[in-house]
């Protein structure tokens, strides 16, 4: 895809908030039109339409913000511009809804904070970058089927493969799109403050299509999209929140006992493994100076891991167990001399070793995504967990053998915290 900086325009009544938006988002690397007045925004937007994002002031004279919106949405070419509002006034729900309404994606409240206004600005020209590349794709696809129709066209003994070839194409496309969808990386961009707008759009979706349901008819299906839409991302948003809690609470290590953390963990697993027929194998782990309650998450998402990533030819067989690294191996390599190794071994799909570090980075996921559900950071946190024990995690893998993820910690943790 070919660079070009993403367009903003800024709406604004006054010449040093439009200063002020700019400079906090200079380092983003946008090109910035700006506009003094609700007017002369509508007399730009009728040359111009490649505009990723309008950070628009509400109260303006003569046309406020919410007036602007209305007029710009009327435009087929403008209706794809998100437009995030700008206000001194914290809005009741009600008046927010009418700003929703009207188009709004989400209200930014002066006095402005800078890595919020970054945050969410950076999330939409994301989201605008990516839908710029899949258009290209689309556009090269087409290109390279009408070739190929022009190309075939003149062999009749070859339209079944030209058909063939055309579905391919559709099948292709199809996939990208998932794709596209899943390559959402807004690492570490999870905050409560992107959990509210969430919340927002899926109460005033489900308020929508509740009492326009009938109005809509088959419209409303568009709206049930868009609150599945947001509960997606709020699953996302879920799990960085997670990992982002791992990296900022104060960890506690108390001495405890992983062999009835993991008893207790397991039985709690116990419909799920029965109904996979799943089978985990324990073998005695000596007491540690752990969190009790990141240990108990790291077990269960790499327990979890295996049994996603499980083969449809055997059985599967989850052991877990320990030693203490003498340094005279493998493992002397990745882990410190005198660390408790831990081993969560399967017998699943396994994956190619070339990739066994790429696994452990945010958002990462080896397989199709159609196929094996999840956010793609349940690793990562595994080694988040690992490091906050001033230990390691590392795995090793064989294709359609199975994985083990080797866990080392410091025997003596309490001393060195």
């Amino acid at each position: 895809m070919t660079h070009i900086e993403p367009k903003i325009l800024l709406v604004d009544d006054r010449e040093d908030n439009l200063l002020a938006l700019e400079v906090i988002l200079q380092p983003g690397g946008f090109t910035f039109v700006r506009a003094n007045s609700g007017r002369q925004a509508l007399k730009i937007l009728l040359t111009e339409f490649d505009f990723a994002l309008i950070l628009m002031d509400v109260n303006m004279p003569n046309l406020n913000g919410f007036e602007t919106a209305t007029l710009i949405y009327e435009r087929d070419k403008l209706k794809h511009i998100p437009i995030i509002f700008i206000t001194a006034n914290n809005y009741g729900d009600e008046n927010m809804f009418k700003g929703y309404q009207v188009g709004a994606i989400d209200f930014i409240l002066k006095p402005i904070k800078p890595e919020v206004l970054r945050a969410k600005v950076g999330l939409l020209i994301d989201l605008y970058n990516k839908n710029r590349l899949l258009l290209e794709q689309e556009h090269r696809l087409i290109e390279v089927n009408r070739n190929l129709q022009i190309e075939m066209g003149e062999r009749k003994a070859a339209d079944e493969k030209v058909q063939q070839v055309n579905r391919k194409l559709l099948e292709n496309l199809s996939q990208l799109e998932k794709v596209n969808q899943d390559l959402d990386r807004f690492a570490f961009m999870a905050s409560h403050d992107l959990q509210e707008p969430l919340r927002k759009i899926r109460i005033f979706s489900g308020m929508l299509n509740n009492k326009y349901k009938d109005v809509l008819q088959e419209d409303s299906k568009m709206v049930t999209r868009i609150d599945k839409s947001a509960e997606r991302m709020q699953t996302l948003v879920s799990s960085i929140l997670a990992l982002s809690k791992a990296s900022s609470d104060k960890v506690e290590f108390e001495k405890c006992d992983l062999n009835l953390l993991l008893a207790e963990m397991i039985a709690n697993m116990d419909e799920e493994v029965v109904e996979k027929n799943v089978t985990i194998l324990v073998e005695p782990i000596p007491s540690l100076f752990v969190s009790p309650a990141l240990m108990r998450q790291l077990f269960q998402n790499l327990i979890n891991n295996a049994i996603k990533y499980r083969s449809n030819e055997v059985a599967l067989v989850i052991k877990i167990s320990s030693r203490l690294n003498a340094g005279n191996d493998y493992y002397n390599e990745a882990h410190n001399l005198n660390d408790c190794l831990i081993f969560v071994e399967d017998n699943g799909i396994g994956f190619d070793q070339k990739y066994s570090e790429e696994i452990f980075g945010i958002l990462q996921k080896l397989h199709d995504s159609s196929e094996y559900e999840g956010a793609g950071i349940g690793l990562t946190l595994c080694r988040k967990i690992a490091e906050l024990h001033h230990g390691f995690i590392s795995a090793r893998s064989i294709e359609h053998k199975g994985s083990v993820f080797t866990v080392s910690l410091p025997l003596f943790l309490e001393v060195a915290v």
